[in-house]
């Protein structure tokens, strides 16, 4: 927020509507134009006797004069009808909010509004000129970041020692007004503020914002991609603080979280998804151990392309995070199928990997595990050693996600995960009609608060489900009513 102060001269506008008054005031505001916003908002709350705010209904408060003043003229533009005394006029985007002294005229006061408001339009215009060359320099920043390039960025954004970057990447039904919204909302400049520098573009039909930051950042792009997220309908995934040489990491994780948002949750951080609650409850030691010896095949880049490929839940999704291509990935996961001795496309190997790759071991497993033939190696992934669900604390963590199920409910759900989350060939074992196995699996999600869409959900499910199974979970054992419906328990 800028504030700018100013005393009232002795050419200030009075309540006197003459033509000579009028044209003093206007000359007095497009002086106060030609040198800035902040200027020309402050000669409007001289010229009012009161008080003026330029209202972003992203970004808040752009211009305040008096500072003091800016709570207020936000909430002005938020809720007018609280404010019956305000004038407001919409200036660039934005709302200028004008709280005049009670004594001047309503006439004065509109004309005040009114040409503060046309001149914010033509420094405006004159802005958005000089973005569209702007935007494009974020966008070829953001391409060389990707491409590895991190000291030809740094060096042209003039802000040195910035080490580590956050990264955004949002899609949504209108990418370039929500680049427009946000652009105005961050006012980002390549010289960085505050020891950090933001840009943001439009990346592969993306909107694509990266924090070059000292290793943290204050929240404050956080909290503005939140709320242009909620304005313009867009699902955002989060990735870092990650080293910039790591960036492309950091781009990948991003699109792989963003398979998690829902409007509900609109930006889902890279580091919750993937049974991460769990991961904490479940005794370190033998835990770690099975871990280790799971992975003891995969080298990192292995390793990042089982967790991309299981959080967006499908190879062709995995590839467009990735940014390779979908053939490419499928013969990559095929020869860490091979290393590992299982089916990646088997629920049960899914959610066992996430575990595994959650669990906090160290280095890239090499020489690990060694003396394992690969059998035992596949044993070892298909199905977890005794003591590491068979804990209260995981037993209560499973019974608080899947316990409030109804049977059939239990039932179905857990057959559909077993079918890989296709609904004709799980309908088919239960015995059902689809639509009645896509209305139960519509209250599951309900019941349960979950995402089904949601890979990584899946995944926890079927951990929950197996960890509370019951005698008579199989639907051969369940009793029917007409025919094709299971009896309700």
């Amino acid at each position: 927020m800028s504030t700018t102060t100013h005393t009232t001269g002795p050419d200030a506008a009075g309540p006197g509507d003459s033509r000579a008054v009028r044209e003093a005031m206007a000359d007095r505001l497009l002086r106060a134009a030609t040198r800035s916003g902040a200027q020309l908002v402050s000669e409007a709350a001289v010229l009012v006797q009161g008080a003026a705010v330029l209202a972003d209904p992203i970004a808040g408060a752009v211009y305040s004069t008096p500072a003091t003043a800016a709570a207020d003229g936000v909430h002005a533009a938020a809720h007018p009808q609280d404010h019956p005394h305000h004038v407001q006029r919409p200036a660039a985007g934005a709302v200028l909010v004008l709280h005049p002294a009670p004594t001047l005229p309503a006439e004065h006061v509109g004309l005040v509004a009114t040409t503060t408001a046309a001149l914010l339009e033509v420094r405006g215009q004159r802005a958005a000129e000089l973005r569209a060359e702007q935007m494009r320099l974020h966008s070829t920043l953001l391409r060389l970041l990707l491409a590895g390039h991190t000291t030809s960025v740094t060096d042209t954004v003039r802000a040195g020692g910035l080490t580590h970057v956050t990264l955004y990447r949002l899609t949504g039904p209108d990418i370039p007004t929500a680049h427009q919204v946000l652009w105005r909302a961050v006012r980002p400049s390549l010289a960085g503020h505050g020891g950090a520098c933001a840009l943001i573009g439009e990346v592969d039909g993306e909107l694509l914002v990266a924090e070059l930051h000292h290793g943290s950042d204050d929240g404050r792009v956080l909290r503005l991609v939140s709320r242009v997220s909620e304005r313009h309908n867009l699902l955002a995934g989060l990735a870092g603080p990650l080293p910039l040489a790591e960036t492309p990491t950091a781009h990948a994780d991003a699109a792989a979280a963003r398979h998690s948002a829902t409007p509900a949750h609109r930006i889902v951080p890279a580091d919750a998804v993937g049974t991460p609650q769990l991961a904490r409850l479940l005794p370190p030691g033998p835990y770690t151990a099975w871990a280790r010896s799971v992975l003891s095949p995969l080298t990192p880049d292995h390793r990042h392309l089982l967790l991309v490929r299981l959080r967006t839940g499908s190879a062709p999704r995995a590839a467009t995070a990735l940014g390779l291509s979908p053939g490419t990935v499928r013969t990559r996961l095929r020869g860490v199928a091979a290393l590992l001795g299982a089916d990646l496309d088997d629920i049960t190997v899914q959610a066992h990997l996430l575990l595994a790759l959650r669990a906090p071991t160290r280095g890239d497993g090499q020489g690990e595990g060694e003396g394992h033939p690969e059998s035992d190696r596949q044993s070892r992934l298909e199905k977890l050693p005794g003591g590491i669900l068979d804990t209260d604390a995981a037993r209560t963590w499973a019974v608080g996600l899947v316990g409030g199920l109804e049977p059939h409910l239990r039932i179905a759900l857990a057959c559909w995960l077993r079918h890989h989350a296709r609904t004709a060939p799980a309908a088919t074992e239960l015995h059902v009609h689809r639509t009645t196995l896509t209305t139960w699996l519509t209250r599951c999600a309900e019941r349960l608060g979950q995402n089904l869409t949601d890979a990584a959900v899946r995944a926890e499910l079927h951990l929950a489900l197996e960890a509370t199974a019951k005698d008579g979970d199989d639907p051969r054992a369940l009793p029917r009513r007409g025919g094709r419906t299971y009896r309700r328990l």
